[in-house]
């Protein structure tokens, strides 16, 4: 009962649109329906920008941040219980899942990167840290947020089997490559883009 208990909470807190929450109370503005749609940092940056820019960076750290720990948040309780590796990996990837298919939107949602890299930062700390490296550099460069997130996610998968040649207590990359397949499929859209040379920067 206590597992199923933090199965749901994991996957419903991981629900909650902070990036649609705060710009919706603090600048009046439904990022669903500017930009791309999404609720992620990435799109919160580029709607306020032009709707309210001098709350842009402010509510974009913010949506990354909350975003981030609300993957978190759920690993560490469970943690501080004592749950099995098994337990934890089925959180993080709920996690994943409830932010990128969340309830509360009709099961629509964000790309899962900011939440995807909250639960490995808790899991796997050195390749989370090595891919969000990637993402900051490729991002500085590239200045395209989709590209370098696909960037990052493929520095996680390497540094993860690198670091990792056997995740302790599973024995397997299976949850990791999971949270990587979620993110890469809610970027197709954004992929499409690239090739067809048409994903915008931001600046």
């Amino acid at each position: 009962m206590t597992n199923l208990l933090l199965y749901l909470s994991a996957y419903l807190l991981a629900a909650v649109p902070f990036g649609f929450i705060l710009a919706k109370v603090f600048a009046g503005v439904d990022v669903r329906k500017e930009g791309s749609g999404n609720i992620g940092a990435t799109n919160v940056l580029r709607v306020l920008k032009e709707k309210a820019p001098h709350l842009a960076k402010k509510l974009t750290l913010a949506t990354f941040a909350l975003d981030a720990v609300k993957g978190a948040v759920v690993l560490l309780v469970a943690m501080a219980l004592g749950a099995e590796p098994a337990v934890l990996w089925t959180i993080a990837v709920l996690s994943v899942l409830g932010h990128c298919y969340s309830p509360f939107l009709m099961f629509e949602g964000g790309k899962g990167v900011a939440t995807g890299f909250g639960v490995l930062l808790v899991l796997i700390p050195i390749p989370a840290l090595i891919a969000i490296v990637a993402w900051f550099v490729a991002g500085k460069v590239l200045k395209i947020s989709s590209l370098s997130s696909l960037i990052g996610l493929m520095v996680l998968l390497i540094a993860s089997h690198l670091v990792h040649p056997e995740i302790a207590g599973i024995h397997t990359h299976t949850p990791i490559w999971i949270i990587a397949f979620v993110i890469f499929y809610k970027h197709i859209p954004n992929i499409v883009r690239l090739f067809k040379k048409e994903e915008t920067q931001v600046v």
